[in-house]
């Protein structure tokens, strides 16, 4: 349960809400790290709420409540002492989280989506929560817990209709484990806080840059981006007078199927934080911030004690290292379910307290960023590579991998397999290796590569590398054995991105609705075949009309299983007969009726 719970004990509404508003600066750019500290406090975010935040952030009321309206996390109606939200992720579906979800309910007496009558619980579904190789999942009052099982459902009832706390709940229950299967390079050695920075501070920040350059070091977030370009053009960006650099690790992880960096936050934070800092000194910036994602709220906490360690210890701080003028402090903003702002100005636009649509670019974020200053954003596992990196030298990291793809990445594993779990990998690695490692229990039907957003691959296709000249991925591997139906797989993800479209563009807020539409009436048996090329059509149509990158690829998995797996969609198609388009004799005899001649006919040409 949040402390601030059992801070604000005592307190009223208007209190507890000025106590959460004296927490933080009133400028705005904090507006989603206090809607959520009161929605902790208070439960949900009533009108009166949103009205006494808007007078304390100086915003005008409106703007408020269409940040708080934008995210799945935050409500502005109640949802109980419980709110209990399932993964609806396809591989949370295949361990068996809709029949659970169904038990609970049942159990509880109440419809999935709809508070109970005496406004004790609240049951959905929410996208996937960074749990697949520990599922069926859910998140309740947004801490996760994860294998769950019938027994513990039925034992998670009883502790609902009892009102027991959520504190005193079995702890066995909430325990995430990191499932780091096989290290490498850049997990597998102890890290000493400030050996990578110390080594960065002697080089300088030229010779540092010139460093992550001869590395080759790419963008882990699956685009591949080269670090030391991105890096090199936010530090000759000119700066306003009142301006400063920023420095962004994106950790809102949302991919379904994708879990490396939770991994790499819960053990190896010392690794991303002190990246972030050599970024920082390498472009001459003094602010930065982790954006966590919602569903990763318990290692809050945990990141935040990191941080304070980190500034005892004169890692962050003023005059880091005791080298004068090297200032450099982090803030974790945590997100509030929206997967579009794994999108980088998506992400920065939420940092600043708005929706987190994308933005228009360019410019882009590495001149104008974070409240219009230059700005680097890069993810967890880029900020972890560039500390090894400065800690070991750019030859020591291109040595492992392939030319264009160097060094070595890691790789969420969910679905079909035996060992499901995070593995680190040379790039170039084939996806066949990587599977016989987390131990395939059968044939292997397909293999989703990087989540929804990436590449679909069958079972003859696993000889396919992962590195950017062959498959780029953003680490994520979900297998589907030869039991498993792809046109599910492919109806799941449909919904997923109609879910979590920011709703900006017409194309994919509209595309993404009816493609979800369509693929629910081909798996409810009425579709046809001209269903199957509306499908194509509009995968066409998003493409090319869309406002960013979620609209591009929103069609991608229902194109890539139709093409690949098109049996799958078509044993869902209703069987037409032949039906002539003009029935000489039916529309004879109507006429006859219609006029009472007997020569009908005659009649019928003339009209």
């Amino acid at each position: 349960m949040p402390q601030n719970w059992i801070m604000l004990a005592g307190m009223d509404q208007l209190e507890a809400i000025d106590w959460v508003l004296s927490r933080h600066r009133h400028d705005g750019t904090r507006l989603m790290q206090i809607l959520r500290e009161t929605q902790e406090a208070l439960g949900w975010l009533a009108p009166e709420t949103i009205t006494r935040i808007a007078q304390g952030v100086g915003w005008p009321r409106a703007r408020v409540e269409a940040t708080a309206a934008f995210y799945s996390f935050f409500h502005l109606r109640p949802r109980g002492e419980y709110c209990l939200l399932w993964s609806d992720n396809i591989i949370d579906r295949m361990a068996g989280s809709r029949a659970l979800m169904q038990r609970l309910c049942e159990a509880l007496w109440l419809e999935p989506g709809r508070l109970s009558e005496d406004g004790l619980v609240f049951v959905h579904t929410t996208s996937d929560i960074g749990m697949g190789d520990q599922g069926p999942a859910l998140l309740v009052n947004y801490r996760a817990a994860t294998r769950m099982t019938a027994e513990r459902v039925d034992a998670m009832a009883e502790l609902i209709r009892n009102r027991v706390p959520l504190a005193d709940w079995p702890q066995e229950w909430f325990q995430v484990e990191d499932n780091l299967r096989r290290a490498g390079p850049l997990l597998g050695e102890a890290f000493t806080p400030g050996a990578a920075l110390a080594a960065a501070l002697s080089r300088g920040p030229d010779a540092q840059l010139a460093e992550i350059a001869a590395s080759n070091l790419r963008g882990r977030g699956g685009a591949g981006f080269p670090t030391a370009r991105k890096w090199q053009a936010c530090r000759d960006a000119p700066l306003a007078t009142d301006q400063t650099r920023i420095v962004v690790c994106n950790a809102d992880e949302g991919e379904p199927g994708t879990f490396k960096d939770r991994v790499l936050l819960n053990s190896h934070a010392d690794l991303v934080f002190e990246g972030m800092t050599i970024a920082a000194l390498t472009v001459g910036a003094r602010q930065g911030f982790l954006y966590l994602r919602g569903e990763y709220r318990y290692l809050l906490d945990t990141l935040e004690a990191v941080l304070q360690r980190r500034r005892d210890q004169g890692l962050l701080g003023r005059g880091i290292l005791g080298t004068p003028g090297f200032d450099f402090d982090i803030e974790i903003h945590l997100g509030a379910g929206a997967y579009v702002c794994g999108e980088e100005s998506a992400l920065i636009e939420s940092l600043e307290g708005k929706p987190g649509r994308p933005r228009l670019r360019p410019p882009f974020p590495v001149t104008h960023g974070y409240l219009g200053q230059p700005t680097v954003v890069n993810n967890v596992e880029t900020f972890a590579c560039a500390a090894r990196i400065a800690e070991k030298g750019a030859a020591w990291f291109a040595a492992t991998g392939t030319p264009q793809s160097t060094g070595s990445k890691l790789v969420s594993v969910s679905g079909d397999v035996a060992r499901p779990g995070v593995y680190e990998f040379p790039c170039g690695i084939t996806v066949a290796e990587v599977l016989d490692a987390a131990g395939v229990r059968n044939c292997v039907q397909g293999v989703q590569v990087s989540g929804p957003s990436g590449t679909t691959l069958t079972g003859e296709e696993l000889g396919r590398r992962l590195c950017f000249e062959d498959v780029p991925s953003a680490g994520a591997l979900m297998v589907f054995d030869c039991t498993r139906d792809m046109f599910e797989a492919a109806h799941n993800f449909a919904h997923f991105f109609a879910h979590e479209s920011c709703g900006f563009c017409t194309p994919c807020r509209v595309g993404t609705q009816v493609i979800a539409r369509l693929m629910d009436k081909i798996a409810a048996g009425r579709g046809s075949q001209y269903d199957l090329q509306e499908l194509s059509r509009l995968h066409q149509l998003l493409q090319g009309t869309a406002h960013c990158g979620l609209g591009h690829i929103a069609g991608n998995p229902v194109f890539a299983t139709l093409t690949k797996f098109r049996p799958a969609y078509e044993r869902r198609l209703k069987s037409l007969e032949f039906e002539p388009a003009f029935d000489l004799d039916a529309e004879l005899s109507q006429a006859r009726q219609m006029t009472g001649r007997d020569d009908a006919g005659a009649h019928l040409a003339e009209t």
